[in-house]
């Protein structure tokens, strides 16, 4: 980086540079920007923070020339850059100087506060930013049915890129009631291609992997990796334990969630800090449960709109970890009672012996973990 480069340079300086070609980064908010755009200008808002900013500038060569409305935001991120090592100063006055001074504007055809985001882009949490950071993200969704369904028709409405949807079920006309991307017309097809064609309707922005088959031990590694969050809509105790292996292994985050007649409950186990650096599942349920102790839906019954209220706190979770927002469920088991419509928190902690986490000799690994089936 040139020494001698000034932290803040005069718009007349900056115009020289923009008819150079040189770069220009623009961090104002997207209802700014809806109303002229300096042309050729990367426009990153200031309200995701200042990680999408560093991760773009280390594709950037030459200097960076940062605008904002009046220059107050563009010399808190063209320091911050100088820290990180690009070279960037700032344009005193912003944009409303540029203006003033003859500078060229371009208006985006369509206003960004217009477009399908339109209320994310309102939230300083998520901004521009993060719907970006949304678009490029993949979730996994292991089962397709009552809190797979609200998962990803929420993931999707919010923008999620890929969604891989893992079942290898067909639609039933009893799972109508609850499953809410499938319809009657349906019957007897496969539940990811009827998901992938609800999900499609809602927003063809967002590509479905539709995958059917089951998550099995032989598969799981494969059929997770390369994704962002994993998203549990499954309903029995062994697939739930192999994703819990499967994403220490691959050292990913996921969504925990269940349903049985009137009561729901969530969770989240992160294992981006490796092994014991969170709790997983298997520190929350050290064992499956004996037989008949932890009947399904089909056995036990569930009230129809109960896996829409999870299955949507599920959707809560994955997006703010994808965000990196929050206060995501880790440590926290949210318990939800449908009948006394009421809500309460256990709290856990890494269990130094756990079978899954612990690296003790005999835990749990995604290669000996049992297979299992979706419903």
């Amino acid at each position: 980086m040139n020494a001698t480069l000034p932290l803040e340079i005069e718009v007349a300086e900056a115009l020289a540079s923009h008819a150079r070609g040189e770069c220009f980064l623009d961090v104002r908010e997207a209802d700014e920007i809806a109303h002229g755009l300096c042309p050729g200008a990367t426009w990153i808002a200031l309200s995701g923070g200042f990680d999408p900013i560093r991760d773009w500038s280390r594709g950037v060569t030459g200097r960076v020339h940062v605008l904002c409305a009046a220059g107050v935001r563009s010399l808190h991120v063209a320091h911050a850059l100088r820290a990180a090592g690009v070279a960037a100063c700032s344009v005193r006055g912003g944009m409303g100087q540029w203006r003033a001074l003859g500078g060229p504007v371009v208006v985006p055809a369509a206003p960004a506060v217009d477009d399908r985001y339109a209320r994310h882009l309102r939230l300083p949490e998520v901004g521009a930013a993060g719907q970006q950071r949304l678009r490029t993200s993949r979730v996994a969704v292991v089962g397709a049915g009552g809190l797979g369904s609200p998962a990803a028709f929420y993931l999707a409405a919010a923008g999620v890129g890929e969604l891989r949807l893992i079942d290898d079920d067909v639609v039933e006309r009893s799972n109508l009631q609850r499953q809410i991307l499938h319809r009657d017309d349906r019957i007897g097809q496969r539940k990811v291609d009827s998901a992938a064609a609800t999900l499609a309707a809602l927003n063809p922005e967002v590509r479905v992997e539709a995958v059917a088959a089951r998550l099995r031990n032989d598969n799981a590694a494969t059929l997770l990796a390369g994704c962002d969050v994993v998203i549990d809509g499954a309903d029995n105790f062994p697939t739930r334990q192999l994703i819990n292996a499967t994403c220490l292994q691959l050292q990913l985050p996921w969504v925990y969630g269940a349903v049985h007649r009137f009561e729901g409950q969530v969770s989240v186990f992160d294992a981006r800090g490796g092994r014991g650096s969170a709790p997983c599942y298997r520190c929350l349920f050290p064992q499956a449960p004996g037989p008949g102790e932890a009947p399904n839906c089909a056995e036990a019954g569930v009230l129809g709109v109960l896996p829409g209220i999870i299955g949507t706190l599920q959707a809560n979770e994955a997006i703010k970890l994808l965000l990196g927002i929050g206060e995501p469920l880790r440590g926290r088991l949210l318990l939800f009672d449908a009948l006394a419509m009421r809500f309460r928190e256990l709290r856990y902690a890494v269990d130094p012996e756990c079978p899954g986490c612990s690296g003790i000799a005999g835990a749990t690994t995604a290669a000996d973990a049992p297979a299992c089936t979706l419903r």
